[in-house]
C-alpha cells in the first residue's frame, strides 16, 4: 500500500508542480510547435520513469529498433494494466496521441498534458465519438504524427488477450500507414492482481515488425484487426 501512496501522491504533485512548464511549453509552441512536442513528450516519459521507480516496475524491451523512423504509424497492443500506458509511452522516440477514455478530460492539468501530447479522447458509448477519432486520428498521421490505440477497447480483467476492434486499425488502411503491433506481459503483476496494493514486478514489452497494410493479401487486408491480433498472440502464447 506504501509504493500506491507514493506513486499517486508524486503523479500529483508532479501534476501541479509542472504548471510553469506548460506555460513555458505554451509559448515554445507558438514560435516552434515540433520542439515543444518533444519538450512535453520528454517531460512525461521522465515523470513516468519516476513512477515506474516508484512502484518497483522492472521492465525488459525488444525491438526498439522496429519501429520505423522518419513516418508516422499506428502502434496497437494489448491491454491489461493501468500501467501499460506508463511503461510503453515512456519507451516512444517520438510525439504519439494515445487513444484514452474521454473521462480523463476531468482531471485537472493531467488533460492539458495529453492535449499538447496530442491524445484523443473517445466515448465508449457513443458511436459519433468513434467515427470522430478515427478522423481525427487520419489527420494526425497525415500531418506525421502517430497514433497508439489499444484494439481490445478496455483493459482485459483476467489478462487474457480480447478481441480486436475493426474500426481501431481504420487509420491504417484510410492512410496506408505501417502497423506496428506491441505485446506487453507482466504489467497486471504490479497493481491488478492484487488491488488495490501495487507490488514490485517484472514486465516485457515485444515490439514486433511493422506491418504494411499495402502489401498484404485481399483476405488479410479485409480482416486487418485480427491479422495484428494474431501477430500479438504468438508473442503472449
Amino acid at each position: 500500500m506504501i509504493r500506491a501512496i507514493f506513486a499517486v501522491l508524486f503523479v500529483a504533485l508532479f501534476l501541479i508542480l509542472s504548471s510553469p512548464l506548460m506555460a513555458i511549453e505554451y509559448f515554445l509552441r507558438k514560435s516552434n510547435p515540433e520542439r515543444a512536442d518533444i519538450h512535453s513528450l520528454r517531460i512525461v516519459q521522465w515523470a513516468f520513469r519516476q513512477v515506474m521507480h516508484i512502484s518497483g516496475l522492472r521492465y525488459e524491451v525488444e525491438g526498439l529498433d522496429r519501429i520505423p523512423k522518419g513516418e508516422a504509424v499506428l502502434f496497437v497492443a494489448n491491454h491489461q494494466s493501468m500501467f501499460d500506458v506508463v511503461l510503453v509511452y515512456s519507451l516512444l522516440p517520438y510525439t504519439t496521441g494515445f487513444v484514452s477514455k474521454k473521462s480523463v478530460l476531468k482531471v485537472p492539468f493531467l488533460r492539458v498534458w495529453m492535449k499538447r501530447l496530442h491524445c484523443l479522447f473517445l466515448d465508449r458509448e457513443n458511436p459519433r465519438d468513434g467515427l470522430q477519432m478515427i478522423l481525427d486520428s487520419i489527420e494526425l498521421i497525415k500531418q506525421g504524427i502517430s497514433v497508439f490505440i489499444f484494439p481490445e477497447g478496455t483493459r482485459s480483467k483476467t489478462g487474457e488477450l480480447l478481441e480486436f476492434k475493426a474500426g481501431a486499425v481504420k487509420m491504417a488502411s484510410k492512410t496506408g500507414c505501417k502497423i506496428v503491433p506491441i505485446a506487453i506481459q507482466g504489467t497486471r503483476d504490479v497493481l491488478e492482481n492484487h488491488f488495490p496494493f501495487v507490488r514490485s514486478a517484472h514486465a516485457k514489452v515485444t515490439i514486433l515488425d511493422p506491418i504494411d497494410p499495402n502489401s498484404l493479401e485481399a483476405e488479410e487486408k479485409k480482416h486487418l484487426a485480427d491479422y495484428c491480433r494474431t501477430r500479438i498472440v504468438e508473442v503472449l502464447q
